[in-house]
């Protein structure tokens, strides 16, 4: 029977991860096929005869494509830049397009690494340790205030690393942390069932 147990818990051990990991695929394939797939397939129907599922995520990729081509020359950044503009003076768009955006640019960028360090502080309080990123010096402006050097210090929260709070910390204070940002994040995302290194 122990070894009856242990085969099995071994088992689940591999295909839960595997199969919610393809769960989640597939999840994501319908609703990339379904985001624009209402719309042509009733167009591909009618015009050619046939649809088959994956064109309009083929359509989606080329047009995704051809946005990143057109706002990263001169004329579509400014373009861009213009549209942006308006959609932030819209009240819906205003309070949620930048939270989106700044998801998207930590999620498809190298924005996550603009993390100089991982460090420990002391947060909440004295004596309990929560891991941090240091993101930069504080200005000199706010440092004077208090007569210290400071570095501004993201403390996340788990299991979602893209929401914390911004803490200002006195550089003695911290505590440097020989671990990857990487290992970092992936401590965080596990609820630190994964330790760092």
């Amino acid at each position: 029977m122990v070894k009856l147990r242990r085969y099995f818990l071994s088992g689940l051990i591999i295909f839960l991860p595997l199969s919610l990991t393809l769960y989640l695929f597939m999840l994501m394939l319908d609703f990339a096929d379904g985001l624009l797939g209402n719309y042509i397939e009733p167009y591909f129907l009618e015009r050619f005869g046939f649809y088959f599922r994956g064109i309009s995520i083929v359509i989606s990729v080329s047009i995704i494509f051809l946005m990143g081509f057109f706002v990263t020359n001169f004329l579509g950044k400014k373009i861009h830049a213009a549209f942006e503009g308006l959609l932030l003076r819209l009240p819906f768009f205003r309070q949620v397009y930048p939270a989106i955006k700044e998801i998207a640019l930590f999620l498809f960028t190298k924005e996550k690494l603009r993390f100089k360090q991982v460090v420990f502080v002391e947060y909440p309080r004295k004596g309990i340790y929560s891991l941090g990123f240091v993101t930069n010096d504080t200005s000199e402006k706010l440092c004077e205030k208090i007569h210290k050097r400071l570095c501004n210090v993201f403390v996340p929260t788990a299991p979602g690393p893209l929401t914390g709070n911004i803490i200002l910390v006195p550089k003695d204070e911290l505590i440097i942390v020989e671990v990857s940002v990487e290992d970092a994040v992936r401590f965080l995302v596990s609820g630190g069932v994964v330790n760092p290194g």
